[in-house]
């Protein structure tokens, strides 16, 4: 066979998760890959279309591999189920407890998380330049932890967090203290007095998201010097993005961070560097 007739190697990937059907990854990575002149082929693995339970986490990873598969990706509930099942992590997946990407490779699985670079990388593009000596964040669930630590990751001085639930964010607290010192991250009991001293804010609730309306602090007491960066991304303009934008804050949605993930996932699955800003406007067309 003449070489340059070959055809380019082909990416068998998926996500592992439940009620995924709305997912924009398959599309996200198809599409990157094609720029690429590779090809890939992205599978819906919804437990819950299909009936099953965590029980079937094992076989389900065990017949990716067989069938050649080069990664996948774990979405909500199964990021930390997914990690016993594991031959290895990264340093950031340990870091963080969770895993969201799996590479299959050598007859191995490795586990990745992208969460927090993803944040990382969104923040990077949308707010570079912006200060983080002192930073608010409300929500401690959820992405709160892989956002925290990408805040402290960036260079944040003091970060505050609150959440509702006193005691998850007495939990984060603690998790952060430990890997990044007890003088730069700190509890938050009234999130009103203190985002008046901060630089920026994290919103990182559900609260503003499709099916769950309203914001989680008052807008008026954002003023034109400070950020905010939202993890939300259905809608990508919630009530408070909005809000912020008409007090003159810088903005940042949530949509990025879905981006970044993915671009680093894609690194992880195939070894070549995406094209984040190509994938970036692949987002938008999508969102529309």
């Amino acid at each position: 066979m003449n070489p340059s007739s070959a055809r380019p190697p082909l990416y068998l990937l998926g996500l592992i998760g439940r009620d995924i059907q709305g997912s924009v990854s398959p599309r996200l990575h198809e599409a990157q890959a094609r720029r690429l002149g590779l090809r890939c082929s992205y599978a819906l693995v919804d437990f819950a279309e299909r009936g099953w339970d965590e029980s079937r986490l094992p076989e389900v990873l065990t017949a990716m591999q067989t069938l050649g598969y080069a990664g996948c990706n774990v979405t909500h509930p199964y990021k930390q189920a997914i990690m016993p099942y594991l031959d290895s992590l990264s340093p950031e997946a340990e870091a963080l407890g969770t895993v969201n990407t799996v590479v299959f490779k050598d007859g191995r699985r490795i586990g990745y998380n992208t969460d927090c670079s993803g944040f990382c990388g969104n923040f990077q593009h949308f707010l570079r330049g912006a200060s983080t000596g002192q930073v608010l964040q409300v929500g401690a669930g959820g992405a709160g932890f892989a956002v925290a630590h990408g805040m402290l990751q960036l260079g944040t001085g003091s970060l505050w967090i609150y959440d509702r639930d006193t005691e998850r964010s007495e939990a984060l607290v603690a998790r952060l203290a430990g890997q990044f010192g007890a003088a730069r991250v700190s509890l938050c009991r009234n999130p009103e007095a203190a985002l008046v001293k901060c630089d920026g804010l994290v919103q990182a609730t559900p609260v503003g998201m499709l099916g769950h309306p309203g914001m989680p602090v008052d807008p008026q007491l954002l003023h034109p010097e400070q950020w905010l960066a939202e993890v939300i991304y259905v809608p990508l303009e919630t009530e408070l993005l909005l809000a912020a934008k008409a007090r003159g804050c810088r903005t940042m949605n949530g949509g990025g961070m879905v981006v970044f993930q993915a671009a680093g996932a894609f690194e992880h699955f195939t070894g070549i560097k995406p094209d984040a800003q190509a994938m970036l406007e692949d987002f938008a067309e999508l969102m529309k």
